[in-house]
């Protein structure tokens, strides 16, 4: 092992003691393996020190109760068990044995904590004989996997328009556009999970319609599948450019993983690119194109890139730092024609791009709700369970709208993390556990080596406070609202955006 991959801290193995542990947590190893220590009252628990997703440092993590929260991504995990409580983790970490010896502590070994655990509670509702999927995205995959964790044994069927199994679909703009992720990040799992979980995969695969009355999905090839419970998680879809020249072949949008592809093919030939729109999705493009050394030029009719989610001020510094980074803004402006690789804008002047991305913004897939009957309101509308108006229909992602507790409003948000977390709890209340959805939102942004964490929901603000330095990227900015705070954003400071989600879900 090289002197970089050495683990860090005490060797457990060798033995430690509570003065070595700092705020209630000691890093150290167990042969070539890093293993955290966190002191609950009298009782210490091992677990796997990095997280199952981006490999996260817990160490650096807050404790709750008993349980420890990622500082990157806010994973969640069960200190006794090692489960994955909380996306975007899922996959569980492994617990270690702790042995006292006199006044000295040591671990060797790890649990099995499966052995360990009582098995998954039966669900006190009858449980139905066959649920159904349709959609292959974070909430549907978290809905299926979470259905199988707690207990459920019989039909699981997920039926997906999508060529591909479900993806990691925030690394298809960040690290896999930029060249910097391998092929086998991308998956939620390996091809041989679903049929060794004994879930029906149907890829490739449109449904045409719901019955309600009849509990059955209709497919678009002509077949048909019987339903008990139903989860709706069709997601949303790019909006599309409606001006001429749109449908030409460089012009791209970012969705699937097929899309991704098709960009970074694009990009091996491309020497100027063109993105139109300064959302997320399109500064992460910008962001991962650049890291292929492609000229980058963004378009956008705002005056500021993200203003509406970040304020002004935490806008200005995301136009700075792709601008330290070459890319080329051009705001308070549109692309009015596409004339092969010319685009021309609305103030009449024109960019040469062999390569353009639209990221104008994504729209729902209510389409099928709509045809059942649901109750729709800008999104499928659903109750604190994620139940729609029709009985044993659920809906979870990008296409509920959800009463939220903590802002108070019918809320409808496109972040990963909550389609992951709705699914699950989607998937619990389908076997009659009636779960309420809580969560408060969360999502990150990845701007070249410039993390952005965002916890909560704010459409609208009379107040922005700033604690450190935005330009020095390091700061916590709060958004309030009648003095209330709505939503926290923050940039290299994980513990206190942690800590800020923790005072949101308690109601501060």
């Amino acid at each position: 092992m090289s002197e970089d991959n050495k683990p860090s801290g005490p060797d457990l193995a060798q033995g430690v003691s509570l003065a070595d542990f700092a705020d209630g947590k000691l890093l150290g190893h167990v042969g070539d393996e890093q293993v955290l220590l966190v002191q609950l009252g009298t009782e210490i628990l091992a677990i796997d020190a990095f997280c199952s997703h981006y490999h996260g440092p817990l160490a650096e993590g807050l404790v709750v109760d008993d349980t420890i929260r990622c500082p990157w991504h806010h994973a969640c995990f069960s200190l006794r068990s090692g489960e994955a409580v909380r996306p975007p983790a899922l996959t569980a970490l492994a617990v270690w044995q702790v042995e006292r010896e006199g006044d000295r502590l040591f671990v060797r070994r790890k649990r099995d904590a499966a052995k360990e655990a009582p098995p998954a509670a039966r669900r006190a509702a009858p449980s139905p004989d066959r649920i159904v999927i349709i959609g292959g995205g974070g909430a549907g995959f978290a809905a299926a996997e979470m259905l199988r964790r707690e207990g459920f044994a019989s039909l699981i069927t997920m039926v997906s328009d999508d060529a591909a199994p479900p993806v990691d679909r925030p690394n298809l703009s960040k690290d896999y556009l930029a060249g910097q992720a391998p092929e086998d990040w991308v998956p939620l799992r390996p091809d041989a999970y679903y049929a060794e979980a004994g879930i029906e995969l149907r890829l490739s695969t449109p449904v045409a319609s719901i019955d309600p009355k009849e509990r059955k999905v209709a497919l678009a090839n002509g077949g048909s599948v019987p339903f008990d419970r139903l989860l709706l998680a069709t997601g949303a879809e790019p909006v599309r450019l409606q001006i001429p020249g749109a449908e030409q072949p460089h012009v791209h949008t970012l969705r699937t993983l097929a899309d991704s592809r098709a960009i970074i093919s694009a990009a091996a030939g491309a020497k100027r690119v063109l993105v139109i729109g300064a959302s997320f999705i399109g500064l992460e493009v910008a962001a991962s194109l650049r890291a292929r050394n492609l000229e980058v030029h963004v378009v956008a009719p705002e005056q500021r890139p993200m203003e509406r989610i970040l304020g002004a001020e935490m806008g200005d510094f995301v136009r700075s730092l792709h601008e330290e980074h070459g890319v080329v803004f051009h705001l308070n402006d549109s692309v009015t024609a596409i004339d092969g690789e010319r685009a021309i804008l609305k103030s009449g002047s024109a960019i040469e791009a062999d390569l353009v991305v639209a990221g104008i913004g994504v729209r729902p897939r209510i389409g099928l709700a709509e045809q059942a009957g649901l109750a729709t309101d800008r999104g499928v509308s659903v109750d604190g369970y994620l139940e729609t108006s029709v009985p044993g229909i659920f809906a979870a992602g990008d296409i509920a709208r959800w009463p939220d507790p903590h802002s108070n409003a019918n809320i409808r948000v496109e972040h990963w993390v909550v389609a992951e977390r709705q699914g699950q709890t989607a998937a619990r209340n389908m076997l009659g556990q009636r779960a309420r959805y809580d969560a408060v939102p969360f999502f990150w942004s990845q701007h070249y080596d410039v993390p952005i964490n965002y916890v909560g929901h704010a459409e609208g603000w009379d107040e922005i406070k700033v604690d450190g330095s935005i330009a020095g990227k390091d700061c916590l900015v709060r958004y309030k609202r009648q003095g209330r705070v709505l939503a926290v954003a923050s940039i290299y400071r994980d513990l206190a955006n942690l800590q800020a989600e923790l005072a949101m879900e308690r109601g501060g």
